[in-house]
């Protein structure tokens, strides 16, 4: 039986197509089939079976954790769970409903872009020889270095959802580096403001986004290697 073990919101590999096989086998939705993307739908799919195991509240949330994903390979006979489970999450990770939405009104360019990311380096353990141009650049790319006119994207396929604090669509892309609000909560790093327009928690969430999604290793010394958008070499992309 085939051992899954890298299963998280944003992800895309063969490991989701197979838990994606489960959930259906369950007779969880998800229109678009076993694609082996891990996004909306079958984050929606997931809380379905999270509550049928038994899950509540913010246990209930999508984000697939080793007791769950265990016992669906174990119901369903399609997998088995690798180690622990599913990538561990992070130490302070939230629930969607504990991401705040004020803007603490953090620099804007470059230069304050850089030492946000070497106290986002400091936090998450990344080298900042490799972190911080790496961050600066995706905070170039993705919001104009934090300009208060490209905190939020109230444009893209993200913006929906229901209003909240600050006037806009709960899913829509916030911050420095623009995490929607799940990714943040995430992964989220413990001792970091609770908000994605705070540049420095922005940044950690990013941080362990793109390990957990890119396989950036823990010095950071393939970051721009994993994720164009961190590349100053090669053109935008979206990450």
């Amino acid at each position: 039986m085939v051992a899954v073990s890298h299963v998280q919101f944003g992800m895309r590999n063969e490991d989701v197509r197979l838990v994606q096989r489960a959930l259906i086998k369950r007779g969880r939705t998800i229109p678009d089939g076993a694609t082996g993307l891990f996004g909306d739908q079958t984050r929606a799919a997931y809380r379905a079976e999270q509550l049928a195991q038994g899950f509540k509240g913010a246990d209930a949330d999508g984000v697939p954790g080793p007791t769950s994903l265990t016992t669906l390979g174990r119901l369903t006979g399609l997998f088995t769970v690798d180690g622990a489970g599913a990538p561990a999450a992070v130490d302070g990770r939230l629930s969607l409903g504990q991401v705040t939405f004020r803007d603490p009104g953090d620099e804007s360019g470059d230069a304050a872009m850089r030492r946000y990311a070497r106290k986002a380096c400091e936090l998450t353990h990344m080298d900042p020889r490799f972190g911080v141009p790496a961050l600066a650049t995706i905070a170039q790319r993705e919001s104009a270095c934090n300009s208060p006119k490209w905190r939020i994207n109230t444009t893209d396929r993200n913006a929906n959802g229901p209003r909240v604090s600050d006037g806009h669509p709960q899913n829509c892309s916030r911050g420095a580096t623009q995490c929607i609000p799940v990714t943040f909560a995430t992964y989220h790093q413990t001792g970091t403001a609770t908000t994605p327009y705070d540049v420095v928690a922005c940044m950690c969430a990013t941080v362990n986004y793109v390990r957990h999604r890119y396989h950036v290793n823990q010095s950071g010394s393939n970051f721009a290697a994993r994720v164009q958008q961190a590349d100053p070499r090669r053109r935008p992309h979206w990450y």
